[in-house]
């Protein structure tokens, strides 16, 4: 009994050192850079990870929880609860399990499509509510990937705009894969010339403070090209184990 108690408490310690540090680093990218270090939020990605290490990292200060999978995160809220935390959807998302979303999550990262978008809309509309969503971009092509073309975002945001029951705050972007950290911040800078591109066109009702870019491996390098908010997971909690679904975190 002893024995788990020291385990747990040592675990609580880590996880609370490792969001320490990790906070410590968004600031000190964002100085780099000129910006306000307050400018920058947190996602901590959660994916596979219990809920005592999860309650762990909301004790250590973290806000904001980033989860891929509709059962695993109404699993997770149950035990949790959402006082003081808001639940960010950042995997992909079926439209047929559109309906389960909304007493789940504060925001989407990942809308990916305009039929995604209007299955949202259709939804939100008969609950009376409005979702806020980013637009993930897929900014390198890759066919193993879902989101928008930049060209083709480009010419559905007035499409996307008309959706009233879907509040569009930002971007999302997940880059191709990387030796080196620098590697992403071609891809990176690309997403937030998309976002400046976006806001020229000054479309009706369309938000675009937001930008969720970086995760682990290349947070820091992603707050340097401009994002809002960072996913990051096993500089919090460690490695974990692949699992099915697309790696967001």
């Amino acid at each position: 009994m002893l024995e788990t108690a020291t385990h747990d408490t040592e675990k609580t310690l880590s996880i609370a050192h490792n969001v320490a540090r990790v906070q410590e680093r968004i600031h000190q990218a964002a100085l780099r850079v000129g910006r306000d270090p307050a400018s920058v939020r947190l996602v901590a990605a959660s994916k596979t990870v219990d809920a005592a290490r999860v309650r762990a990292a909301i004790a250590a200060g973290v806000t904001i929880l980033g989860e891929n999978y509709l059962q695993e995160a109404r699993d997770k809220m149950g035990q949790l609860g959402r006082q003081g935390v808001e639940w960010h959807l950042i995997g992909t998302l079926q439209r047929n399990k559109v309906r389960y979303m909304f007493d789940l999550f504060d925001m989407m990262h990942s809308l990916d499509s305009l039929a995604l978008a209007e299955e949202i809309n259709r939804r939100a509309e008969r609950l009376g509510r409005r979702m806020a969503v980013l637009l993930e971009v897929n900014v390198g092509g890759e066919l193993s990937k879902s989101g928008f073309d930049p060209e083709t975002l480009l010419a559905e945001a007035p499409k996307l705009a008309a959706l009233t029951h879907v509040q569009v705050r930002g971007l999302m972007t997940v880059p191709p894969p990387t030796v080196h950290p620098e590697g992403a911040r071609p891809f990176y800078r690309q997403v937030r010339e998309l976002r400046d591109r976006l806001v020229q066109q000054e479309i009706a009702g369309m938000e675009w403070q937001e930008l969720s870019m970086g995760m682990t491996a290349d947070f820091e390098v992603a707050i340097e090209e401009g994002a809002t908010l960072v996913r990051v997971g096993t500089a919090i909690f460690g490695a974990r184990p692949p699992v099915r679904g697309v790696e967001h975190a």
